[in-house]
C-alpha cells in the first residue's frame, strides 16, 4: 500500500507540474508520461525508505518490519507492483468512461467514489500475490 499510494502522490505533482505528453487521453486525460515515470520512482522511493526503517529495526533487535530480500529485489517488487496499480487506475477508468460516469460513487465527495480510492489496489494485490508465489516456486526467497 506505501508503494502505491507514494506512486500516486508523486504521479500527481510531477504529473501536473512537468507533464505534457498524455499516457492515454481517451481513458484518463490527466495522466500524463511524466507522472507514470515519477510514480515508478516514487513507488521505488517509498519502498527503499521502508526497507531502510526495516533495516533499523532489525539492527536494534526487533522482528516487527523484517526484510531478509536483496535491496533489489524489493525494488523491483515496487516497481511491478506500481506498473499493476497504474493498469488497475486506468482499468477503473475504462470501467467509468464505458459507463458514462465521472466518480464511480458519492460516498467521498471530492475523491470520486470507493472505487477510486482502491482501483490500483485491485490489480496490485493480485499482483503482490502471483510475484510472492514465483518467488516461492522457484526458490527465490520469501518475504
Amino acid at each position: 500500500m506505501v508503494c502505491v499510494w507514494a506512486g500516486d502522490i508523486a504521479a500527481l505533482y510531477i504529473g501536473r507540474a512537468f507533464g505534457k505528453r498524455k499516457l492515454a487521453p481517451r481513458l484518463s486525460p490527466g495522466k500524463t508520461w511524466a507522472g507514470s515515470i515519477a510514480s515508478i520512482v516514487g513507488s521505488m522511493i517509498a519502498g527503499g525508505i521502508v526497507i531502510a526503517i526495516a533495516d533499523t529495526l532489525s539492527a536494534n533487535g526487533s522482528t516487527l518490519l523484517h526484510i531478509s530480500e536483496p535491496l533489489w529485489q524489493s525494488l523491483l517488487l515496487a516497481a511491478i507492483l506500481n506498473i499493476a496499480a497504474q493498469l488497475g487506475d486506468l482499468l477503473e477508468s475504462a470501467i467509468k468512461r464505458g459507463a458514462g460516469v465521472k466518480d464511480s460513487g458519492t460516498m467521498l465527495p471530492g475523491h470520486g467514489g470507493i472505487l477510486d480510492r482502491i482501483d490500483a489496489l485491485l490489480l496490485a494485490a493480485p499482483v503482490l500475490w502471483y510475484v510472492l508465489l514465483l518467488k516461492d516456486y522457484f526458490g527465490l526467497g520469501r518475504f
